[in-house]
């Protein structure tokens, strides 16, 4: 059994990474999205509910995990967020291991990995290779601030959390601008035709 080639995909918020993901979705290759991945261990029966029940038991509200309740332990708590990744991470690592595994067995040359933080995690050294999606600031800025519930200020949370995207880019292997649906498409399109040609 071959082992796919695994594209870690990336992008900061607003950049369009969760439409990248889709593109490639529908071109039939398996995408595994972290941030679902986490929803999914923090969801009832979950299985980091255990975990996280032991470090703050009430940051679990009827058998989930209330992320409110977490962000909440996390901006009292100092060493809270360290320990949280400690307990989580594993369990995060294991459902991509599944998710790499299961796609190997369906004979899938390439899996998409979707983490938002590839490279502040350090989760790029498990890559074959890495894909970064930018847009130009002000309409990046322009699309987070769209969005319903988000100020200047949590956007700019955000940012500060996140590696700026001219190093992204610079780091990355791959750099596809998502200004614009087709071209993006195309794009993708062409980068899954490059990697499959490359891996045969």
């Amino acid at each position: 059994m071959r082992r796919p080639f695994l594209l870690g995909l990336t992008g900061s918020i607003g950049m369009g990474k969760s439409t990248t993901a889709s593109m490639f979705a529908a071109e039939g290759v398996p995408v595994w999205d972290a941030d679902a991945a986490v929803h999914r261990l923090y969801s009832e029966g979950g299985a980091a509910v255990g975990p996280i029940a032991a470090l703050c038991p009430r940051a679990v509200v009827e058998g989930a995990v209330d992320r409110a309740r977490l962000k909440e332990w996390i901006a009292a708590d100092p060493n809270a967020l360290v320990r949280i990744e400690a307990a989580v991470h594993p369990l995060v690592a294991a459902d991509r291991a599944q998710f790499i595994d299961a796609a190997a067995k369906r004979g899938a040359p390439l899996v998409v990995l979707d983490i938002p933080l590839l490279f502040e995690t350090g989760a790029d050294r498990h890559m074959d290779a890495t894909l970064v999606v930018t847009a130009p600031a002000d309409v990046q800025r322009e699309r987070v601030l769209a969005r319903p519930g988000m100020t200047k200020a949590q956007f700019q949370a955000i940012l500060s959390r996140q590696m700026p995207d001219s190093e992204k880019r610079a780091r990355a292997d791959h750099v596809i601008e998502t200004l614009a649906f087709e071209p993006a498409r195309s794009a993708v399109r062409k980068l899954i035709s490059k990697i499959g040609a490359a891996h045969a």
